[in-house]
């Protein structure tokens, strides 16, 4: 199962993510193989937040490795619980002195934006394989940005995009990211 999770987000980062630009960033780390990808078998929110610190803890001491995705097999396959869990990351993250150092993006199968429809293709630029909590070290994100001409129209081009495309094109592409549906 481990395999076959990282084999599907790696699929979705490549197919989705640095293919329709949704993170201009991603590419490099891609080429560079500087993404971790963990399999989290955590069912339990406290679990899973320690299983978060220890990859901040990893990132830390690992200074090649640019950014993880906590990828969760087994639980927050509800996306309301999956948000508690991402509220208590980000608590802990300032409770453990990680403000200013890693920031937390946050992906679902079921992902919907708190102003938008279920149904809206806009859902889908945070729509994953798995549920997934993205640790990312917020100093490469600032370079990144800075260097990165009008940032602010990311988010707004990745809705167009997704509109434009439909859900059902999103939809689809998500199924070929799991590797025993290709």
């Amino acid at each position: 199962m481990h395999h076959i999770a990282v084999k599907a987000m790696q699929n979705w980062v490549s197919s989705v993510i640095v293919k329709y630009n949704f993170c201009p960033f991603a590419r490099k780390e891609v080429e560079q193989n500087a993404i971790h990808y963990r399999v989290c078998e955590s069912q339990k929110h406290e679990d899973a937040v320690m299983d978060m610190l220890d990859e901040c803890q990893a990132l830390t001491d690992t200074p090649e490795r640019e950014t993880s995705l906590l990828i969760f097999t087994a639980g927050f396959g509800d996306f309301d619980e999956f948000l508690d869990l991402v509220d208590l990351a980000n608590a802990l993250l300032v409770a453990q002195g990680y403000e200013g150092v890693f920031q937390l993006a946050n992906f679902h199968p079921d992902y919907v934006f708190a102003d938008s429809e279920q149904d809206d293709p806009a859902n889908y630029t945070n729509r994953a394989p798995y549920p997934a909590l993205h640790v990312i070290r917020e100093a490469s994100m600032a370079e990144a940005l800075e260097a990165y001409d009008d940032p602010e129209s990311i988010p707004d081009n990745n809705i167009r995009l997704a509109r434009r495309k439909g859900a059902a094109f999103w939809q689809q592409l998500l199924r070929q990211c799991h590797p025993r549906q290709n």
